[in-house]
C-alpha cells in the first residue's frame, strides 16, 4: 500500500477519523466518507438491476465522472448467519445497490488501487 498516496487522497477529500478506520486487514471508509467523496468528485451513477428475489439481488453500477466511466457489481444474499449468505438484512436490494456504489466510487478515484474498500462492502467491515 502506498501509504503517500493514500494520505493525500484522504487530505483531498477532507476525510476525518469519522469517516476511516482500520479494518483487521484493510483500511475502510464509512458510508459517510463515500458521500463525501461522491459529492466532491460529482461521481454520477445509474443502476440496473439484474437479479432481484426475495434473498437475493445483484446490482450493476455505471459509475461516470468527467472522462471516466466504469462498471462494478454489487451483491447481497440474505441468510441466517454468514455461512449462508453475505447479509442478515431483508433489505437484499439496498445492500446491493450500497456496495456497487462503494465500489464504483472508491475505484474512479483511486482508493480501491490502494487496497481501501467501503464499509457496505461486507457485513465483516462493520465497525466494532
Amino acid at each position: 500500500m502506498n501509504v503517500d498516496k493514500l494520505k493525500a487522497l484522504y487530505l483531498k477529500y477532507e476525510l476525518t477519523k469519522d469517516d476511516v478506520y482500520k479494518h483487521q486487514h484493510y483500511i475502510i471508509i464509512t458510508r459517510s466518507g463515500i458521500d463525501k467523496i461522491q459529492a466532491k468528485e460529482q461521481v454520477s451513477i445509474n443502476y440496473d438491476v439484474i437479479n432481484c428475489e426475495p434473498k437475493f439481488c445483484v446490482v450493476k453500477a455505471t459509475a461516470i465522472k468527467e472522462n471516466a466511466t466504469i462498471q462494478t457489481f454489487g451483491s447481497a444474499l440474505k441468510g441466517d448467519s454468514f455461512k449462508d449468505g453475505n447479509t442478515q438484512s431483508w433489505y437484499v436490494m439496498e445492500m446491493a445497490e450500497k456496495r456497487a456504489m462503494s465500489r464504483a466510487v472508491l475505484k474512479l478515484t483511486g482508493f480501491y488501487e490502494l487496497g481501501v474498500f467501503g464499509e457496505d462492502e461486507s457485513e465483516e467491515f462493520k465497525r466494532k
